[in-house]
């Protein structure tokens, strides 16, 4: 079994094991991954360092939400994490791995700011934080969260998503949440794409 297969098995056993939805299970793992591959290909010229790291930086764009409070209890996902990578990383991968993890998230940043302790692998933080929030952009995926949330109530859904792209995810550039060239840029993208999708799928209601 490949590294990768290995990494998909076990995000399938923690997300079967806490009910993680799809919004937050493997479908979004491969999309953080993607995303932090193409800003990994962006910013490699000017830091090569990034070629050494990128086993930490995907490791945390796949693992990310196996611990994600809203499922679990954090620091019981994070051992769990770390016994699943103990024969995959080296003792310091793992240690900074844990710190991205725990520390990359939008309201954790909001509260805490960046942590100040991560040294080298600063930019690789950086890389798998604006993975996620890139992802964030997918306004079916809020509302797949929220209709789980919501147990099948659309309208509820839809809502709530709509008050979360207005008040937070719009705001992600204004709020200087992108340091790289490369996610300031497919942001722009991004946020025009969410309302053309919040457009239609308010006809939608309308019509259905």
């Amino acid at each position: 079994m490949s590294l990768l297969s290995k990494f998909f098995n076990f995000i399938l056993l923690i997300s079967n094991k806490y009910k993680i939805d799809e919004s937050h299970g493997i479908r979004h793992s491969m999309e953080v991954l993607q995303f932090a591959s193409e800003i990994i290909n962006s910013e490699l010229l000017f830091n090569p360092q990034l070629k050494e790291q990128e086993k930490v930086i995907y490791a945390s764009a796949l693992l990310h939400d196996m611990c994600d409070k809203k499922y679990m209890d954090e620091k019981e996902g994070i051992k769990e994490i770390q016994a699943f990578l103990n024969d995959k990383l080296s003792t310091e991968e793992i240690d900074v791995t844990s710190t991205i993890i725990s520390t990359m998230s939008y309201s954790k940043v909001k509260k805490n700011g960046f942590p100040k302790n991560l040294g080298d692998y600063e930019l690789a933080y950086h890389i798998v934080r604006e993975a996620d929030l890139l992802s964030a952009y997918d306004f079916e995926r809020c509302i797949i969260y929220n209709i789980h949330k919501l147990s099948g109530d659309f309208d509820g859904a839809f809502i709530d998503a709509k008050n979360l792209f207005e008040n937070r995810v719009f705001k992600h550039n204004d709020d200087n949440l992108f340091i790289t060239d490369y996610s300031k840029q497919i942001s722009l993208n991004l946020h025009a794409n969410a309302l053309t999708k919040i457009n239609n799928w308010s006809k939608l209601q309308m019509r259905i």
